[in-house]
């Protein structure tokens, strides 16, 4: 009898075990984005254990000098991997964790609890869709995005899957002036290599170009303890230069040699 239970046991795991796995292709209601809103969590605890030399950014119509309350801007996600098939999702947060604005889904994409992610999964990893900025403001704002890069068989748990995160933020031009970061650069142009001076009280800073399309360009770290960047991987032309430390966002024009 004993045994009878038990494979009646086994007999009820598979169909549970197959919903578990197949539950998440059309998307998760719950925190995954890798935000600190979301305490960082992704679908990596599922889909783990493969390399597929993936990469993310995400790329969108709002100005490097700040995005303008209640209006809707392009938000775009593009990947870079040799994965058959992605799924994803996307929150915008303040730097108090909160979500903030509201997200219109595009093809592939759906909105669920004031996050975007996949209705199904797709083979590019591309997916568009429309972020409306709040109508009061909220400072700063940054989109958190994870991507899971999967084998395609449907399921998890299978150690060959990848999840990838990337970020990406902007001010709010209602409070540019309060939030702008003043920092000095030389020598511009460059070809080699960019100094970048912080201001006083300011020891770290997140470095990030733009390329005239508004991509990401290239992306690094300063401190006050070394303020130099290699900028020989960029291509001639001009580009925005982002600096960002302790809250604060400060742009100028660099041109590389």
């Amino acid at each position: 009898m004993k045994k009878n239970y038990i494979f009646k046991f086994i007999l009820l795991l598979i169909p549970v075990s197959a919903f578990l796995l197949m539950s998440s292709t059309g998307g998760r209601s719950d925190g995954r984005s890798g935000s600190p809103g979301d305490g960082g969590n992704t679908c990596s605890a599922c889909h783990n254990g493969g390399n597929f030399n993936s990469s993310s950014d995400i790329t969108t119509n709002i100005p490097i000098t700040g995005y303008e309350l209640n209006t809707n801007y392009n938000i775009t996600i593009n990947t870079t991997s040799s994965a058959p098939s992605y799924g994803f999702q996307l929150v915008a947060e303040n730097s108090s964790n909160t979500k903030v604005g509201s997200f219109t889904a595009g093809s592939g994409s759906q909105v669920l609890n004031n996050r975007i992610t996949h209705s199904s999964p797709n083979n590019s990893g591309d997916w568009s869709f429309v972020w409306t900025s709040p109508s009061t403001d909220v400072g700063n704002v940054t989109f958190y995005a994870a991507i899971n890069c999967a084998n395609g068989n449907g399921g998890a748990f299978d150690g060959a899957d990848q999840t990838i995160t990337t970020s990406t933020s902007f001010p709010s031009l209602s409070t540019k002036s309060f939030n702008a970061l003043a920092f000095d650069m030389y020598p511009n142009p460059a070809s080699n290599s960019l100094n970048i001076d912080l201001p006083n009280g300011a020891v770290s800073a997140k470095v990030e170009f733009y390329d005239y399309t508004g991509k990401l360009a290239l992306t690094g770290k300063v401190s006050s303890n070394n303020n130099n960047i290699s900028v020989s991987d960029l291509s001639s032309g001009m580009y925005i230069l982002k600096v960002i430390a302790d809250s604060k966002i400060g742009t100028k024009k660099f041109i590389k040699q």
